[in-house]
């Protein structure tokens, strides 16, 4: 009886796992998606393609919206006329597919329970802006932002910091992060150039790379998230610096320069991604059949989700005025090719209408649909849409991702200039220092997209007084954002200097988010020049009148313009944004407990004329220089000093001719020659001399992090598949063409670092 009993129960039970297959993980995700996209009404189809504003988010910024604010935009950005219980009725019902700005593990849950009693239990999916570490939540390790994760040419690190920012995102129920930002930074004017990699196609398509793996790997276990790659395309290069502006760009520059890194990305494994705020040659991005179904669908092959940025299906109503309202947004954004809208509350009705209409199909709704439930599978959500509450304290700012961010820190801290040896500073010789800038003491040290993370911050301040804690440390304050120094503080300052041995300024930009209109670097906060911001410049050259010797540390987000720094200051260090160890990392540098190693992954120009000033320009870029200032960058890309010296030689190529299919071995010998240990970025370029259509005067093709003792030599060798010389001829094809190509290696993009030796393609 008890075996008929059990027998009866299991028949139950297969029966009702079979009648509904899509809670059933041990069916293939497709067959549990088409399961799943059948019961489901077109409302509910339609709410999974929505993204909402967490609720504490919400009811925080209503807080603060003034009656002038909640009459205009803020009704489609904060939703102040939607009651709260109105979206969490709309969640129990299973219209919500998405929440982003959901900070805590107890929110992300409540919403999930919601999400739980709908009519077919779909679970929500988290998305937050991770872009360098997990640093929007409170008590996270941020690690160096993206541009510093560029200047370290280190792979392997970049991945070991998207897996740990993985690792804490989960903590807080967030599957998805909205990075990395692949966007080829050619414009220093532009606010966002922090959050990416560089200038370079190649060095940016291989951290963004790293950082999809290192995210998702194979979305099969607890730790994995999801990777967006973003933001598709070339948003980074606008018309007039500022973000959102149109972008005027050739079908060869978009192919050339900034499409590699998107698809490195889709190859990658991305599942998804984001499309730019800005126009493309006249169409919003957002509406851009040619970019999302052509591109990405129909020649890359690509089968994730796009979303769309913050508002910007409305902004192509708004403000690109491609569209008379904004359900004619929608229609457009749809049919071209858009997956999940970020965010608001007109979507569902509209989208609705608009396939009752006939101008919407319900398969292509179902496409999009597809696409978002396979992730949701995928990650688990369906068997585990729970956040282990206490699982917080035992992971966030753990000692070991704690490490990795000063590690981090330290390879990505770039010396600029080291004259007459300054540094590293002896505590024997300076023993009495003057701190002051207003980022000496500063939690702006942590960048854009981050809070505030209190006592476990490093400011510079409290890394010197770690680090060399014999040395008497005079501190003057200058407040923490320029646009407010005064001119007493300066005053101070230069007064204490008399009784100090050496200054020491740290200066730069301000970034918080938690004093959004204060700022002056980050996202929209585009500059019309590229000079320090208030007294600290001033204060800089009055501390170098005082005879006594001074060193210069930047911590900002873009290339600043730092001209009579570089000429006057003897000692200058770009340390860009080094995150929660910064200070430390900082620290170490200056007493030469680290020897740097960083490069710079993008030209810092001497003046905001500089623009566009890029090492991989066209040969007539340069043909004419300006007339009255120096043409050249302020410093190079690639270029970054070290506290030894290395020497390249005993250049070879494999063979002096090859094929269109062929590949080439060049290598080189690199040898420590200076007193101390040290990492040398050993950087591989190409150019093509001589062809149909203009080249660039080279291209980084391949780099190597290298580690060498005193008087230690090591042979680098570098295998160049012919594919890595192709281009797009006058006819718009991918071709290896024939002729003359010139192999470079060396320390940095000028041609006085570079060995070079020619090879001819039959």
């Amino acid at each position: 009886m008890k075996k008929l009993l059990i027998l009866i129960i299991g028949f139950m039970f297969s029966s009702l796992l079979s009648a509904q297959v899509y809670k059933n993980p041990s069916i293939p995700v497709k067959d549990r998606v088409e399961d799943l996209l059948k019961r489901m009404t077109l409302d509910e189809k339609i709410g999974q393609m929505n993204q909402f504003l967490g609720l504490e988010y919400l009811k925080t910024n209503r807080a603060n919206l003034d009656k002038g604010d909640a009459k205009n935009k803020n009704e489609n950005v904060f939703y102040p006329h939607t009651p709260i219980s109105q979206i969490e009725a709309w969640t129990k019902q299973g219209i919500i597919g998405s929440y982003l700005m959901v900070f805590t593990a107890e929110e992300a849950n409540y919403l999930q329970r919601l999400a739980m009693q709908s009519r077919l239990g779909i679970p929500l999916l988290f998305g937050i802006d991770a872009i360098h570490g997990n640093a929007m939540c409170d008590n996270m390790t941020t690690y160096p932002s993206n541009i510093n994760a560029g200047c370290s040419f280190d792979p392997e690190l970049t991945y070991k910091i998207a897996r740990e920012t993985a690792e804490e995102m989960v903590t807080v129920g967030m599957r998805w992060a909205f990075n990395p930002n692949v966007e080829i930074a050619r414009d220093a004017r532009w606010g966002r150039v922090g959050e990416t990699f560089g200038e370079d196609p190649y060095l940016v398509s291989v951290m963004g790379e790293q950082i999809v793996r290192g995210l998702q790997r194979n979305l099969n276990q607890p730790t994995d998230v999801l990777a967006c790659i973003k933001h598709f395309v070339a948003g980074s290069q606008p018309l007039n610096g500022k973000n959102v502006s149109p972008a005027d760009i050739s079908e060869r520059t978009l192919r050339e320069v900034f499409f590699p890194p998107f698809k490195a990305g889709t190859d990658a494994g991305a599942a998804t991604l984001m499309v730019a705020h800005n126009e493309v040659n006249g169409i919003p991005c957002h509406t851009n059949q040619w970019l999302m179904q052509d591109v990405l669908r129909g020649e890359w092959k690509w089968a994730g989700f796009i979303v769309s940025d913050w508002m910007d299906l409305e902004h192509v109503w708004e403000v690109h005025k491609t569209a008379s309202s904004m359900k004619e947004a929608f229609c457009q954004a749809i049919n071209a090719g858009l997956d999940m809208h970020m965010q608001g509350i007109h979507w569902q009705d509209m989208v609705k209408e608009l396939v009752l209409e006939g101008r919407i199909s319900e398969e292509r709704i179902n496409q999009s649909v597809r696409r978002i439930l396979t992730t949701k599978f995928q990650l688990g959500l369906f068997e585990h849409p729970y956040t282990d509450e206490k699982l917080r304290g035992k992971v966030c700012q753990s000692q070991q991702h704690m490490q990795t961010a000063l590690e981090a820190a330290r390879n990505s801290i770039v010396l600029l200039k080291n004259e007459g040896n300054l540094l590293p500073l002896s505590e024997q010789k300076y023993k009495k220092v003057l701190v002051t800038g207003v980022n000496a003491n500063s939690q702006n040290i942590l960048g854009d997209w981050s809070n505030w993370m209190g006592d476990k911050t490093s400011t510079v301040l409290k890394g010197l007084e770690e680090v060399a804690n014999h040395t008497d440390f005079i501190f003057v304050d200058q407040g923490t954002n320029p646009r407010f120094m005064k001119y007493e503080n300066v005053a101070k300052a230069v007064n204490a200097a008399k009784d100090c041995d050496l200054n020491l300024v740290i200066a730069g930009e301000y970034m918080p988010r938690s004093d959004w209109n204060n700022r002056t670097d980050g996202e929209n906060l585009d500059r019309s020049d590229l000079n320090l911001v208030g007294l600290q410049e001033e204060l800089i050259e009055k501390l170098y009148a005082t005879g006594k010797p001074t060193v210069v540390v930047l911590i900002n987000g873009r290339p600043l313009s730092t001209e009579w720094i570089s000429e006057h200051i003897p000692a200058l260090i770009e340390a860009f944004a080094p995150g929660i160890q910064g200070g430390r990392a900082i620290a170490e540098i200056l007493y030469g407990k680290v020897n740097p190693s960083a490069k710079l992954a993008i030209t810092i120009p001497r003046n905001v004329g500089q623009t566009v000033k890029v090492y991989n320009e066209k040969p007539s870029a340069s043909f004419h220089p300006f007339t009255l200032t120096d043409d050249s960058p302020l410093y190079p890309f690639g270029y970054g000093l070290s506290y030894t010296k290395f020497k390249y030689s005993n250049m070879h190529l494999s063979t002096s001719e090859t094929s269109r299919t062929g590949k080439i071995e060049a290598s080189i010998d690199i040898s420590n020659t200076g007193s101390r240990e040290g990492t040398e970025v050993v950087q591989l370029y190409i150019r093509d001399c001589y062809s149909n259509v203009s080249r660039p005067v080279k291209e980084l093709k391949d780099f190597r992090r290298i580690f060498l003792k005193p008087g230690e030599s090591q042979t680098v060798s570098f295998v160049i598949p012919a594919e890595k010389l192709a281009y797009y001829n006058e006819k718009m094809e991918w071709t290896v063409e024939s002729g003359e190509f010139e192999i470079m290696i060396g320390s940095s993009s000028e041609d006085r670092d570079l060995l070079k030796k020619s090879i001819i393609v039959k």
